[in-house]
């Protein structure tokens, strides 16, 4: 068998796998495609299938299964963390502000990366924080592309309305004022994954009364470049 570890059963799991990446596969289009046994081609499908690495589509053939999308995002989120903190700190620096990023996790969104302001008034999100997604301009971010029906879902009971997010997705860029705390601003716009999907909002967040009532007239062009330069980190190390 070409490319063997001298580990069978993970060789032939890989064989199983690498043939689900086209497409869609009968039994017995997994036995033409790698060459495997009947049986072994059965019983190692239905053993990843038992670890979520594959699944079944609605015909009952098989295809690769949720847990691999979840390793991807995994790998993703330490990828886009270790490129955060100097974009973050640039940010803060260009913008005299605390930045963050946030990813969303199930209804909450997580800080998952920030730089501080250094001194004076700020608004401190501690890395770890969980916020809701019913309010605030990266929360915003997190559910303007999102698919219609989970996008109607989030709307119910949130600060912000269908035709803002509508602004939000022409734009590139959100911002609030008071939504999710009083007397705190914010803007902030998507960071996309490799195949465009967005996977974080990166942030600045102060006072009012620094970031004025419409903060995106101050920042939006530095979230903007910040969110780019992190999009471009994703797609550079997945290259």
């Amino acid at each position: 068998m070409d490319n063997s570890s001298g580990v069978g059963v993970l060789d032939k799991a890989a064989l199983v796998l690498s043939a689900l990446e086209s497409g869609p596969a009968t039994l017995a289009g997994l036995v033409g495609a790698t060459g495997l046994a009947r049986p072994t081609a059965h019983r190692l499908a239905v053993a990843l299938e038992h670890h979520r690495l594959v699944a079944r589509d609605i015909q009952g053939r098989f295809i690769l299964g949720p847990r691999l999308g979840e390793l991807a995002a995994a790998a993703g989120e330490d990828r886009l963390l270790a490129s955060a903190g100097p974009v973050l700190t640039h940010l803060r620096d260009v913008t005299g502000e605390s930045a963050q990023l946030y990813r969303r996790q199930g209804d909450m969104r997580i800080c998952v990366a920030a730089a501080e302001r250094l001194s004076g008034l700020r608004d401190t999100v501690p890395v770890g924080s969980t916020l809701p997604m019913k309010a605030g301009s990266a929360a915003q971010i997190l559910m303007a592309w999102e698919e219609p029906e989970r996008l109607h879902r989030g709307l119910q009971g949130a600060r912000f309305t269908a035709t803002a997010l509508s602004g939000v997705r022409r734009r590139g860029w959100a911002q609030s004022v008071g939504e999710r705390e009083p007397g705190v601003a914010s803007v902030s716009a998507p960071v996309r994954g490799p195949s465009n999907r967005v996977v974080a909002a990166v942030s600045v967040s102060g006072p009012i009364e620094r970031l004025t009532r419409h903060p995106g007239r101050m920042h939006a062009q530095a979230i903007v470049d910040a969110a780019a330069r992190l999009s471009e980190a994703l797609r550079r190390t997945a290259g």
